[in-house]
């Protein structure tokens, strides 16, 4: 596997861009052997009767420090020569990525400095220093961060395990793809996300060298989509801003090692809303028992959004990644109840009377809504001296529900105002 010094490690030279093999990935397979899980591969019945085929869930979020980023790690500071791990390893991430240089490290015996953004969620940075890890904070997303990682092993001699920009980090993530052939030998589409694109790149270099016929769908966050304006231009293109609740898929750059995999053996890329990653948490957490984060579930959200574009065969989702805030859960199943039309906000005015509150009560008892919260207002200017404003968030059954219990409470003489 390849090796570079310091400075090409930093500056991303020619040496660090060489196109990993199908053999390379049978390499790191051997060097993942022990170290990393074979992680099981579910069936998902709601799945598959949604696109009328098989659907499996590849179910890397219960991979060792909860994705699949320890793969690509590993493989790379395991390449290192011996004057190359008494400098120290160094690595920017956002959280997953983080975690498995961390882990690699400490069981190869290399020290390690992990740059994360101000932001990254509380639960990835404790894990990361967990495992052993220097951690410092810089940048608000990971190319920021990234630029301070380079800095540092300029600096101190280093070196920089990139995220998703190096063929040894390629390679390691492709071993997922042979055990999905193996796993699931007829598979006709295999769905993943791509951030940076190691994954999707590796994936797809080791499933289309031995099953050219599988269809690979890469999928990204709308608002973090690097890819598809970069492959109508033929390179990689940095957006000028990402914005997205997934923070594994914050990348405003495809790299330059996968983004030309990417580009030759991906068969397409499709983008999925924030509304869309939100019913796919809540469908992974509801049907399947899967903690997952928004970036891991991308590949059900491209399900969910467009079925019929994934029948005619056996489908593997891979749910990269569970190291999900337990902030960022609750507001994205929150968000996922509303997107499924099962939870419900509105606003209404009543008179400010004793009884006002217990009346409406009963008639959203009545209607079968469940309360989550209700919140008062009665000093907006815009209100009448005996008039209240309430603020209700209510658990529903769907659409139609919705539908009903708005119209159950104007039957009642309320003004729903939303």
């Amino acid at each position: 596997m390849a090796t570079g010094t310091p400075s090409e490690a930093a500056s991303g030279t020619a040496a660090d861009e060489r196109r990993p093999t199908l053999e390379d990935v049978r390499a790191a397979r051997r060097t993942l052997e022990g170290v990393t899980r074979v992680t099981a591969l579910e069936g998902s019945r709601h799945l598959s009767r949604l696109v009328g085929a098989p659907v499996h869930l590849k179910c890397e979020n219960l991979q060792r420090t909860g994705s699949f980023k320890l793969r690509g790690a590993y493989t790379r500071i395991a390449g290192l020569a011996g004057s190359e791990r008494e400098r120290g390893v160094v690595a920017a991430s956002a959280g997953n990525h983080a975690q498995g240089v961390a882990l690699a490290a400490r069981l190869l015996g290399v020290r390690s400095t992990v740059f994360m953004p101000a932001g990254a969620p509380l639960p990835k940075v404790a894990a990361t220093r967990e495992y052993g890890a220097e951690v410092l904070l810089r940048g608000q997303v990971v190319d920021e961060t990234l630029r301070a990682a380079e800095e540092h092993a300029a600096r101190t001699g280093a070196v920089l395990i990139h995220p998703f920009d190096h063929p040894d980090v390629v390679a390691g993530q492709g071993t997922l793809g042979l055990e999905i052939l193996e796993q699931c030998p007829e598979v006709a589409t295999v769905v993943l996300g791509i951030g940076g694109g190691g994954l999707a790149a590796g994936v797809a270099l080791a499933v289309k060298a031995l099953r050219p016929g599988v269809r690979i769908v890469g999928v990204q966050a709308r608002g973090s989509a690097a890819y598809p304006p970069s492959l109508a231009a033929g390179h990689p293109v940095a957006l000028p801003e990402v914005a997205t609740m997934a923070d594994g898929m914050k990348v405003g750059r495809p790299g330059d090692v996968p983004f030309r995999i990417i580009a030759e053996l991906v068969d397409e890329v499709r983008t999925v809303s924030e509304e869309d990653l939100s019913r796919a948490l809540l469908l992974c957490l509801e049907r399947a028992k899967l903690v997952v984060e928004p970036a891991g579930a991308s590949p059900v959200a491209a399900l969910l959004a467009d079925p019929e574009a994934f029948a005619g065969g056996p489908v593997v989702a891979v749910l990269s990644g569970g190291n999900v805030d337990p902030v960022v859960l609750e507001r994205s199943l929150r968000h996922g109840m509303a997107a499924a039309g099962r939870y419900l906000s509105l606003r209404l005015r009543l008179d400010d009377r004793p009884g006002a509150l217990a009346a409406l009560l009963g008639e959203l008892s009545v209607a079968d809504a469940n309360v989550l919260a209700v919140h008062h207002v009665r000093t907006d200017p815009g209100l009448g001296v005996s008039e209240a404003e309430i603020e209700l968030h209510l658990e529903t059954q769907g659409p139609r529900h919705c539908e009903r219990v708005a119209e159950t409470l104007r039957r009642a003489g309320y003004r729903v105002l939303g």
